[in-house]
């Protein structure tokens, strides 16, 4: 069922309203009729479902069915720092984490970055990369949209590392060892000197850029309170990095049956 995402003041007591985009796309691209049924969330506290009174292009009125519980979002809250890659490689990241179950996405310059970052396109380019969080969330049917943040600096980066529960800094020189530290070492660890008590916790994923992070930016971060982690024995591609490391903490956060 098409789910939408709105903003809070376009719920109104027993109905809901869609606009601009989405009623477009309602109209024109789903060709909803009175009296089909989507999916309305304000990406907070709110999911419906609803039953289309008036249909139109510009608008479309519908009358709210049914309050649905919000139960699509994972209890462990991990944003993914990607180090900015070139091309459209950001876009896959944002569109694939999203579907996986990212909170969030910290696009960050680093040393050995190859793309040249231009600040005067940034906004341009997170209205771009948020577009794409939404679209994601509806089609996986997610309760909200992980939120985009401005491009940091590495230093910036770091000072932000202390206010997670847990961070973890993707290096792959320790998957080059058989006795490298992974994910899953990092998180029991962790686990262990909470003692049990990890009630919705926030985790930053660091991932480097395609060639990968310096000496220097490894003891920078382990000394912020990062902790070092490798993603097996093989050199993945800067954009699959984020999704598999997601992938693993969402596992143990017994998203997929682990934990």
């Amino acid at each position: 069922m098409q789910r939408y995402f709105i903003a809070a003041e376009q719920f109104d007591g027993s109905s809901v309203r869609l606009i601009g985009e989405d009623a477009f796309h309602a109209v024109r691209v789903m060709r909803m009729k009175p009296e089909e049924k989507f999916i309305a969330s304000d990406g907070v506290s709110r999911v419906v479902l609803a039953s289309v009174r008036e249909a139109a292009s510009a608008e479309v009125v519908a009358d709210i069915v049914e309050e649905l519980p919000m139960d699509s979002e994972s209890n462990w809250s991990v944003t993914i720092a990607q180090s900015l890659p070139k091309g459209d490689k950001m876009e896959l990241v944002i569109q694939k984490g999203t579907e996986i179950g990212a909170y969030a996405f910290a696009p960050f310059q680093s040393e050995r970055m190859i793309v040249q970052y231009d600040g005067k396109k940034e906004a341009k380019r997170l209205e771009r990369w948020s577009k794409i969080a939404k679209e994601a969330a509806e089609q996986s049917h997610r309760c909200r949209v992980p939120a985009i943040e401005p491009v940091r600096s590495w230093r910036e980066l770091k000072d932000v590392i202390p206010t997670f529960d847990l961070a973890l800094f993707c290096y792959e020189r320790e998957g080059d060892s058989a006795a490298g530290r992974g994910i899953r070492d990092a998180v029991l660890g962790w686990k262990q000197q909470a003692g049990g008590q990890l009630t919705e916790p926030k985790v930053l994923l660091i991932v480097g850029p395609e060639g990968g992070f310096t000496e220097r930016e490894a003891d920078e971060a382990e000394a912020a309170g990062a902790v070092i982690v490798g993603l097996g024995r093989r050199i993945l591609r800067t954009e699959t990095a984020g999704i598999v490391g997601l992938t693993c903490l969402l596992y143990e956060a017994g998203e997929m049956g682990g934990a």
